[in-house]
């Protein structure tokens, strides 16, 4: 994602407006006090001056895979809504307010449009268990359990669980786990693969210890375990006993083992 380009959504970012706190706060009364047409020209400007703070908040997100221009406007989204909430008589600046209002709908829209769809449900249970955490571990000045969580909603714990599973997002398979310097370890590198060369070796040593077997130990071990059929059918197919099938197949599969290891 890049964020040094000069144009965002069409908007030359060099050329942003930055509003001083006293001019947003007289903006914000004009909004509140003035006509319709001063209030409508006063949230223009409110919108126009803080498109910086939106571009510093979505900086945030930078390594989500995420197109620069489609943050950038869900990002505006929350700052109009910051705006039109937001009360001037308050002791609060505006970018104290603006900015968790912005970073929670770039949130909402990241949940909502995860590659992986999850139910409307699951993701309002996710939203307000987080809502929840925010408020137990300030209130506690520590991190909830997912009981404490779970009573505060009075849900199953099992339901917080699921919730807050269902919209972590995917990790990508060359997402950097480790890099000490020289070569960096990707999640891909942890990944077990069926095609590896301890596969093929695997394979390579199991046919040369069948080679060893009979023509009856190679057919009966074919039947039991390729096509999944009872010591009872291979016998009935052969033409010799139940018994007699046990013995073979314990006889060829211990002569594999003592072969491979």
């Amino acid at each position: 994602m890049q964020y040094n380009k000069v144009e965002i959504c069409g908007v030359n970012t060099s050329s942003l407006k930055v509003l001083k706190e006293s001019e947003k706060l007289e903006l914000l009364k004009i909004m509140k006090t003035g006509s319709k047409k001063e209030a409508k020209a006063a949230r223009e400007k409110l919108i126009n001056g803080n498109l910086r703070l939106v571009l510093s908040v979505i900086q945030r997100f930078a390594n989500r895979g995420e197109n620069a221009d489609d943050l950038f406007q869900v990002g505006v989204i929350g700052l109009i809504k910051a705006i039109d909430n937001f009360d001037p008589t308050l002791d609060v600046r505006f970018s104290t307010y603006g900015v968790p209002m912005i970073i929670g709908e770039l949130r909402r829209h990241l949940r909502d449009y995860n590659c992986i769809r999850v139910s409307r449900s699951v993701r309002d249970t996710a939203y307000h268990a987080m809502q929840v955490k925010e408020k137990l571990t300030l209130k506690n000045n520590r991190e909830p359990t997912v009981e404490e969580i779970a009573k505060e909603l009075n849900i199953p714990k099992e339901n917080v669980v699921l919730a807050l599973e269902a919209i972590v997002e995917p990790v990508s398979l060359y997402e950097p786990v480790f890099n000490d310097g020289a070569d960096t370890v990707y999640v891909m590198d942890q990944i077990g693969d069926k095609n590896d060369d301890t596969s093929w070796l695997d394979e390579i040593s199991m046919k040369e210890a069948m080679k060893n077997l009979s023509d009856r130990e190679k057919r009966i071990l074919g039947l039991r375990f390729f096509k999944g059929k009872t010591q009872t059918e291979v016998a009935k197919e052969i033409g010799i006993s139940q018994a007699q099938v046990s013995r073979i197949e314990k006889g060829a599969v211990n002569q594999i083992k003592s072969s491979l290891f």
